[in-house]
């Protein structure tokens, strides 16, 4: 039972919120434990807030997901857990999760709930829009980089919207080409969206996206205070490149971000990333 729960809140897409870091992170604050400790805060406010968001998209979607090869598991389309008992339990995570964003801050709380309730948008009519749908999760991204800027009084940049912006646009395409691959003729019968895509213009938008996440990338790299950021972008290119070629390789990978963890070769990349530019932040 409590798998089930687990299950239903999707505590495996909570890293999407980890982009609540990236301003005390590049903003050179992150051995600041006061402000380390709200952008936490943060981090699990707006975890729970998505997990609201998921239970809702679960009751709404719960038909279709039983005609889908894997989405048919899920707690609600399986029927391991109740109506009645998701919905108790998604008024549970929103109260403490507005609670946990009311103590680091009124901005923050605001950022919070409109992130909520753009979820809910998505989730009752953009999903069904070509391009919009796709727009809307890259919004999201924004909308939890914004807030862990708000959350440690950090300055909002043009390349903290910028750059999670192109890199949450080229994962959600991604997504609809893996999609396309996986279900083919099934595919619009589990998503009405995916009936207006085909493989052409996924393939063409992902090209589009990476070409603008490479380069916004870039450019913040020279213009960034910490000017010596640019000999981090041999680093960046080579993850982007490997993410590029995963999802191409396996439509799994392409639907369920999550399981690149499993890339050693991606793994190393990120994490030799993030060990040099933290250096040539924190010890210039």
């Amino acid at each position: 039972m409590i798998k089930d729960y687990f299950s239903l809140i999707r505590v495996q897409q909570w890293y999407k919120n980890l982009v609540v870091f990236l301003a005390i992170f590049f903003s050179g604050n992150v051995f600041d434990l006061a402000l380390l400790e709200r952008a936490g805060i943060a981090f699990a406010s707006l975890c729970l807030i998505s997990s609201a968001g998921y239970i809702i998209n679960d009751l709404i979607d719960r038909r279709k997901d039983q005609l889908h090869p894997e989405k048919k598991m899920r707690p609600l389309a399986s029927g391991k857990i109740s109506i009645y008992s998701a919905l108790v339990f998604m008024g549970l995570l929103l109260v403490t999760a507005l609670y946990l964003g009311q103590n680091v801050g009124d901005t923050f709380l605001v950022i919070a709930i409109s992130l909520f309730l753009l979820t809910q948008l998505y989730t009752f009519y953009l999903k069904n829009v070509i391009f919009a749908d796709v727009l809307v999760i890259a919004s999201l991204f924004v909308l939890r980089a914004i807030a862990g800027a708000v959350a440690v009084s950090v300055v909002v940049s043009p390349w903290l919207i910028l750059c999670p912006f192109f890199l949450a646009l080229f994962m959600a395409i991604a997504k609809r080409k893996g999609d396309l691959q996986l279900l083919g003729e099934r595919a619009a019968a589990t998503r009405k969206v995916l009936h207006e895509y085909n493989h052409a213009v996924t393939d063409s938008l992902m090209s589009i996206t990476t070409g603008l996440l490479v380069m916004s990338y870039s450019l913040y790299s020279f213009l960034s205070p910490y000017n010596r950021l640019i000999y981090t972008i041999p680093f960046s290119l080579y993850v982007i490149f490997r993410y590029y070629h995963l999802v191409g390789k396996s439509p799994e990978i392409a639907r369920q971000p999550h399981k690149a963890i499993q890339d050693l070769a991606l793994m190393v990349g990120i994490l030799l990333w993030v060990m040099v530019t933290g250096a040539l932040i924190y010890y210039p």
